[in-house]
This record gives structure tokens, C-alpha cells and sequence, in this order.
């Protein structure tokens, strides 16, 4: 029985069709197709009922899911730990953000792929929230404040970001004297944000409130330039915006707490080697690189912890 057969399976089974698992695998539907029918030949059953909407689980598709799913992980396993110390192979999927990652985290992740010419790697940007376990990925890189979730997170990075509008928007609507004065102005935001402000050595709390939201931080830097509000941002995001003075710091004397670069994974017991390379070359990226990603370089603090808010 061909491994790669039982992880095509497991990969379909999940996704819930053949074109999201073919999309997972980064294969051709027909060799996603010729893999399974391959299965089922061997097996003698049919795992997988086709439909117009996706695929189905049969009845010995269910029993057979898990069963594939935990030799697949075993082998891997066992695989990983007959290598030679520093030699990855495998694949290694990972999410990342859209705002900055092809900018930013790019380069870290193709240096990965040059020390490891054997591990095949899928990145998937997207400023979306991805489900990490329902969606088959190894690992994400997100940035900001994390919130509560059973996944386990490691900080790579420092992330520095800072109150921004325009000053067409600040002329028209006056300028926040203190963070309370925020609540009554236009807030461009993600959703249902808390910005978290300093004073001295206590944190503010600010439920800011407006109309343009958008999962998209690149988005809202041009409405902050379009003079739609006052925006929460990572330095990377606006630096070249401020520099020109097509934005200008809001509040400066109440600047945020620095937010945090992790990578994030399903709950297990230790993460597979791949991670773990991932983890320290992103910690050497961030503490070493000429053009630090995340603002001002420093040496991150990176204690593996449980997602907090």
C-alpha cells in the first residue's frame, strides 16, 4: 500500500472533495484521482462516494479515515527520526498573512527551502483565519495579539505598530488629545477590535468604533491615506506612508504595547523537526536581518505558550 495513497485519502477525506484535497496535496486532480481509485482497487471497497458538490465518506471510508490518518503520521515519524541531524524532508504546509508575508516572510521561508533542498513546501497567504486543523496545514505564521485557542504558539518576533491617519482626515475631525477621544472618531478596522494603548505603566482599552472594516491590513492602509479614519497598523505597513507624510502618528504619548510574530500549531504532545527549523530560522530572520520585518530589531523572547489574547 503506497503511502502517498493513504495521505491523498486522508487529505480528500478532510477537505471534503477531490479539488480542495488536490489543492492541499498541490497535485493535478487526475493524479489525486488515479491515487485513490488505486486505493480502492487494493482495498477491494469504495471510500470515497463522488458527487457534484465534493466527495462523501462512505461507511468504510469513516472507519478506514483514521486508521490511514494514524499510519501516515507513524511512518512520517518514523521517517523523521532515522535522518541525520539538520536533514528535513516531507512536506511542510504553512499559512501565512497577505498583508506582509510575501514581503516579509518570503524570504525566510525561500532560505528554508535552500537549506532543505528535500522538504517540499506549500505557502497559502491569505489575511483570512484559517483552520489550521480543518484545513490541513502544519503550522501558520500570524501576527498581532493572539487570541484564546487550544493551538500552541511560539514567538519568533517583535511586531511595532502604532496609531495612523492622514492629515486631511485629522483637519476635517480634529485630533485625538487623549485615547478616549478616539471613541469619537471613525476607527478603520478588522472587526471587532480592542486597541490596547499605554499610559506610563498602565494599558488603556479602547473599543474603537466605524464604519470601513476590512481583513485586509494592506486595505486599510489606503483608506487611512484616503482620510477614512484613524487606523491601528504594523510599522511595515505604513512606514513608507509616514515617511512621505501621506499619514502621520496619532496619539503618539499612548503608543501600543509591541505585538508579537508566531507560529502557530495544532495541540500535540512536541512539534515535528520541520517546525521546529521553521521556528528558529524565523527567530534568526527576525533578530539578525538587515531590513527587520516586523519594525525595530531585537532579540525576540520565544517561550512555546497557549495562545492568549
Amino acid at each position: 500500500m503506497d503511502i502517498e495513497e493513504l495521505r491523498t485519502f486522508v487529505e480528500v477525506a478532510d477537505a471534503g472533495g477531490i479539488s480542495p484535497g488536490a489543492l492541499r496535496l498541490g497535485v493535478s486532480k487526475s493524479i489525486v484521482s488515479r491515487r485513490l481509485a488505486r486505493l480502492e482497487a487494493e482495498l477491494g471497497v469504495q471510500l470515497l462516494s463522488r458527487t457534484t458538490r465534493g466527495a462523501a465518506l462512505t461507511e468504510a471510508g469513516v472507519t478506514f479515515r483514521d486508521y490511514a490518518a494514524r499510519v501516515y503520521a507513524d511512518i512520517e515519524a518514523g521517517k523523521e527520526a532515522i535522518l541525520p541531524a539538520g536533514l528535513l524532508r516531507g512536506y511542510l504546509r504553512i499559512s501565512a498573512p497577505m498583508s506582509f508575508g510575501p514581503n516579509h516572510f518570503a524570504p525566510a521561508l525561500a532560505e528554508m527551502a535552500r537549506r532543505h533542498p528535500q522538504l517540499e513546501m506549500q505557502t497559502c497567504y491569505s489575511d483570512r483565519f484559517v483552520d489550521l486543523i480543518a484545513e490541513g496545514y502544519d503550522c501558520a505564521i500570524r501576527v498581532g495579539h493572539l487570541p484564546d485557542s487550544n493551538l500552541i504558539a511560539r514567538r519568533v518576533g517583535p511586531v511595532y505598530g502604532q496609531l495612523v491617519a492622514s492629515p486631511a482626515y485629522l483637519q476635517a475631525h480634529g485630533t485625538p488629545q487623549t485615547p478616549d477621544d478616539l471613541l469619537r472618531h471613525e476607527a478603520l478596522t478588522k472587526g471587532a477590535e480592542v486597541w490596547q494603548l499605554t499610559d506610563g505603566d498602565k494599558t488603556l482599552t479602547v473599543r474603537p468604533q466605524g464604519r470601513f472594516k476590512s481583513d485586509s491590513g494592506a486595505a486599510l492602509v489606503a483608506a487611512a491615506v484616503a482620510g477614512l479614519g484613524i487606523a491601528y497598523l504594523p510599522d511595515c505597513l505604513t512606514h513608507e506612508h509616514l515617511a512621505s507624510g501621506a499619514l502621520v502618528p496619532v496619539l503618539p504619548e499612548h503608543p501600543p504595547p509591541p505585538a508579537g510574530a508566531y507560529v502557530v500549531r495544532p495541540p500535540g504532545q512536541h512539534p515535528a523537526r520541520k517546525i521546529r527549523a521553521l521556528i528558529d530560522l524565523l527567530i534568526e530572520y527576525c533578530d539578525g536581518s538587515t531590513h527587520p520585518p516586523y519594525g525595530q530589531p531585537t532579540t525576540p523572547k520565544a517561550e512555546p505558550r497557549q495562545e492568549t489574547g
